[in-house]
């Protein structure tokens, strides 16, 4: 097992700069996900680290050796594609043992391995047969397989999720959480979903343009972005933001839109009273922004939004508003005891304790 460096890695495509300075440190028997937008520089960041393709500058190390001019087949690392890329002409035990077979591995090892990364994978009974008799879900874990029987240092996703349905994407991911626990390994996986990397990930890498936006844990990730690109991009729906400016009333610090006032906690005041006059992006998340007969317990500071309900969805447990608050639009998921219709216009509460507040000119979070 090893840990993995990116140190100030610059890959560029002539004028085009897919990788800007990135520096990353994942340490052994981490699961990092690398995630963004499409065109982020996520997946040239991860065919860098498997020899892909060649640095443009910086170094990237797997444990202590620098390995930008070290050959992929000698880097210790297996990689997992979105395309599966299994030989169609082959049984199961055939792709997964063929790596090993060009390495003149002993014939009973390479039995021994191949069956333990299919009882693993709960595979045995697929390995006589050829990829066109697989569904998608078992193509994917023969892939998987693949990579498991070489024992790597690192593994390496690249959106190996995106070419199954839904329902066995989320049984595939608790799949692979499930390995990483069993296997103790290095994970380092590609996606531009952000609900795989917050489900499986111990941290998540947030790119854009090739820029390393921010590193952190899920949770961290989500209570506190670092910029409003993580906010926008971390949580689903998205976080609905707003323009407005930082104005004292009363005693109080208030985030002033117009037409509403959202007051600032008691204890975050201090953070805010060098901004007062500012012009801010506010941030509210979906999930922030509740009816008030049905408030959560535990929320302790609100401010009421008035809004005109213009669409309806309801998903069962919970209901999403789409609402019309002057001249923009936000998005609240409520309880689904609402008696809120399609035309009212209504009056929602938005959860201050977790209001964001953005420089408008920058971008980035003023807390």
């Amino acid at each position: 097992m090893a840990s993995v460096t990116y140190q100030n890695v610059t890959k560029d495509f002539g004028e085009v700069i897919a990788v800007n300075d990135l520096s990353i440190h994942v340490e052994d028997q981490e699961f990092l996900v690398l995630v963004g937008p499409s065109g982020c520089g996520k997946t040239t960041a991860l065919r860098l680290l498997a020899g892909l393709e060649e640095t443009t500058g910086g170094t990237i190390s797997i444990g202590d050796r620098v390995v930008n001019e070290v050959a992929p087949k000698d880097r210790d690392i297996a990689m997992v594609f979105q395309s599966y890329a299994l030989y169609p002409h082959m049984t199961v035990f055939d792709n997964m043992a063929f790596g090993l077979k060009l390495r003149k591995v002993p014939k009973p090892e390479i039995k021994e391995r191949v069956t333990a990364a299919a009882e693993i994978l709960g595979i045995e009974m697929l390995m006589n047969r050829k990829p066109k008799q697989l569904s998608g879900g078992q193509r994917q874990r023969v892939a998987v397989g693949r990579a498991i029987v070489r024992d790597p240092a690192v593994f390496l996703f690249d959106e190996p999720l995106s070419n199954l349905d839904a329902k066995l994407r989320v049984q595939t991911r608790a799949e692979i959480s499930k390995l990483h626990q069993r296997l103790q390994s290095t994970f380092i996986y590609v996606t531009h979903d952000q609900v795989e990397a917050m489900t499986m990930a111990t941290r998540i890498a947030v790119m854009s343009d090739g820029i390393l936006q921010q590193i952190d844990s899920p949770q961290e990730l989500y209570d506190n972005p670092t910029n409003m690109f993580v906010a926008g991009f971390i949580g689903s729906p998205s976080m609905n933001f707003g323009e407005a400016k930082i104005a004292k009333m009363n005693g109080d610090i208030i985030v002033d839109t117009g037409d509403t006032a959202l007051t600032v906690p008691s204890e975050q005041r201090d953070v805010y009273a060098n901004h007062i006059g500012n012009e801010v992006v506010y941030g509210l998340r979906p999930e922030d922004i509740h009816d008030p007969k049905f408030t959560p317990p535990g929320v302790t500071n609100q401010s009421l939004i008035e809004a005109k309900v213009d669409v309806m969805e309801m998903m069962g447990n919970e209901v999403f508003l789409y609402l019309k608050v002057s001249d923009s639009t936000m998005i609240a998921r409520v309880d689904p005891r609402t008696d809120y219709k399609v035309g009212d216009t209504v009056q929602v509460a938005g959860n201050t304790d977790n209001l964001h507040i953005f420089d408008k000119a920058t971008e980035i979070a003023i807390r």
